[in-house]
């Protein structure tokens, strides 16, 4: 009898992690520590140093593409809500139009690439591949959008807003890099 009990609490539990509602957690998850990153910030102008972009790579490694994207999206409309979510617990639509409103917009393709690539393999030089080519495409995406608030001046823009974060974005990287690989052992 408490044998077929365990069976049964098995069965539900693993129907639980199988399921929608599980799914559903995770990307809140994934969303809520893109929060907590956003909040580890050194506030420099135009654009300040976040943990963010970590935790996007993240979200799409471990959620997929889909999942991935839909967790940078609900953190994006959380925000645009007014929950204090962005950098410096600040919030807004008009976040999305001021100078960091690039890097915002591009999380969820980042997310949604990263996902996209690690379903179709998942070995150490793709993971790699993955996690560089969604924080050059955060970065690009941000240093883009930012030449507008710089009278056009891209090369400005991607001194400011990409190039200064090289070394920074290249450490977020190699631990999101190993983070992942840790995790995905077990």
């Amino acid at each position: 009898m408490i044998l077929k009990e365990r069976a049964e609490r098995n069965v539900t539990l693993a129907s639980f992690i199988k399921s929608e509602k599980f799914e559903l957690l995770w990307i809140v998850a994934f969303s809520f520590l893109t929060f907590l990153a956003a909040q580890v910030t050194v506030p420099i102008r135009p654009v300040p140093f976040t943990l963010q972009t970590m935790l996007v790579l993240l979200s799409g490694a471990f959620l997929g593409s889909r999942k991935g994207a839909y967790s940078q999206v609900l953190y994006i409309i959380a925000g645009v809500a007014g929950l204090p979510v962005f950098a410096g617990f600040s919030f807004g639509i008009a976040r999305l139009f001021g100078p960091t409103g690039g890097y915002l917009l591009s999380f969820p393709f980042a997310a949604y690439f990263v996902g996209y690539i690690l379903e179709k393999k998942k070995n150490t030089f793709t993971v790699a591949f993955a996690f560089l080519t969604g924080q050059l495409l955060i970065l690009l995406s941000g240093a883009s959008y930012l030449a507008l608030f710089m009278n056009g001046n891209f090369a400005d823009a991607l001194f400011s807003g990409a190039i200064i974060f090289s070394a920074w974005d290249l450490i977020k990287t190699v631990a999101a890099f190993s983070i992942f690989k840790s995790f995905s052992r077990k």
